[in-house]
C-alpha cells in the first residue's frame, strides 16, 4: 500500500540495463564497483599509518584477520553468483587485510628482537 502508484518509478530505478559508461557491464555492476571501492579502501589508512610509523603500536590485527577470512567467503559467493564487483573488491580487500596482518606481525617481531637486544646489553 505504501508503494501504490510507484510502479513506473520502481521500473525506472530498478531496471538493470547496460551501462552508458561501459556497455559490456550492467548498471548493477557499475554500482557494485563504486560501492565496493568504499568498503575495500576502509582498511588502507591503518596499513599506511603502520608503514609511516614503522610500528604496530595501537593497531589491533584481529579485525583485519577476521575480515580477510570472511572476504574469502565473499569471493566464493561472488563466483557462485558470477558477480564481477563482488569478486574483484573482495580479492583486493582480503589482500589488503592480510597485508595489514603481515605488516603488524613484522613490526611486532622487530620490536621483540630489539627488546631482546637491549636486554642482553
Amino acid at each position: 500500500m505504501l508503494f501504490a502508484g510507484c510502479e513506473d518509478l520502481g521500473a525506472l530505478l530498478l531496471r538493470d540495463e547496460p551501462s552508458l559508461l561501459v556497455p559490456t557491464f550492467k548498471r548493477s555492476e557499475i554500482i557494485g564497483f563504486v560501492a565496493g571501492f568504499g568498503t575495500t579502501v576502509a582498511a588502507v589508512p591503518d596499513l599506511i599509518a603502520m608503514l609511516k610509523r614503522r610500528s604496530s603500536i595501537g593497531v589491533n590485527p584481529t579485525m583485519a584477520a577476521i575480515m580477510g577470512v570472511f572476504q574469502i567467503l565473499w569471493v566464493y559467493y561472488g563466483l557462485l553468483i558470477t558477480s564481477r564487483p563482488v569478486i574483484a573488491w573482495n580479492v583486493i580487500a582480503s589482500v589488503i587485510n592480510f597485508l595489514s596482518d603481515a605488516v603488524y606481525l613484522y613490526f611486532l617481531r622487530k620490536k621483540a628482537d630489539s627488546t631482546e637486544g637491549e636486554a642482553e646489553a
